[in-house]
């Protein structure tokens, strides 16, 4: 992922890894995978489709659209696996910072390229288990119209298949009690799409097979997300 010894994606600065990184354990995702559940089907009403596509055993990435900060908390408690997500360090805040890091998920430095946290992430994949990335980086108009390359390089080199997920209907109305989130007993669909490869089948890592990969990538998640809305009129 880095071609300088100090410099990382787009030539920033690369943080150093500490010589023996802890990778984040399958029983600490379940955990939050059991809060997740009891969370989003006792307050919310989600209607999951597809779940079946996410391969059973093995390194998987779900790359996810991202509209609203509901959408990390829905997947993880409707996913058929336990999955580890990366979170902006900024969300490590108060009590949500050792309660994340307990149910398993990836602090991360978007600020350069964190070696920790990709080490982290490899890691995850190399145990196989299942790493959730949000591909456009923040939230936005969670429509996959722009993406980072990080999705890329871990579909890549950590040779796991990408599952696409459209979260849809978290940003349609704002809750009475909760403003910043969807409404109680609200409807919000999730949408798992078919796994595909982001490599070529070449085993190449340039950054320029990385850049064809994302373009790839791109593609495919546009097209399930497109899918997804037809799947449930969103």
């Amino acid at each position: 992922m880095c071609r300088h010894a100090r410099r990382g994606e787009a030539g920033r600065e690369v943080s150093e890894a500490p010589q023996a990184t802890q990778v984040p354990s399958a029983r600490r995702a379940d955990i939050g995978r059991r809060i997740g559940v009891g969370l989003m089907y006792g307050l919310w009403k989600p209607r999951v489709l597809g779940a079946w596509k996410v391969p059973a055993t093995g390194p998987v990435i779900l790359a996810i659209n991202h509209s609203h900060i509901f959408d990390g908390p829905i997947v993880m408690g409707v996913a058929p696996r336990p999955t580890h997500f990366l979170i902006k360090k900024e969300a490590f805040v108060g009590p949500l910072d050792p309660f994340l890091l307990a149910v398993g998920q990836v602090k991360v430095d978007r600020s350069v390229a964190d070696r920790t946290a990709i080490t982290q992430a490899l890691g995850i994949l190399a145990n196989g288990g299942v790493l959730g990335i949000f591909p456009e980086g923040t939230r936005g108009e969670g429509d996959f119209a722009s993406l980072r390359g990080g999705l890329s390089y871990f579909a890549v080199r950590g040779g796991a298949p990408i599952v696409p997920v459209a979260v849809l209907g978290s940003t349609e109305r704002r809750g009475r009690l909760i403003k910043g989130l969807p409404p109680l007993r609200s409807r919000v669909d999730v949408v798992f799409g078919d796994p595909f490869e982001a490599g070529d089948g070449s085993g190449r890592r340039t950054r320029k097979a990385l850049d064809e990969a994302t373009v790839r990538i791109q593609k495919q998640l546009t097209a399930h997300l497109e899918n997804a809305r037809r799947l449930t009129g969103r």
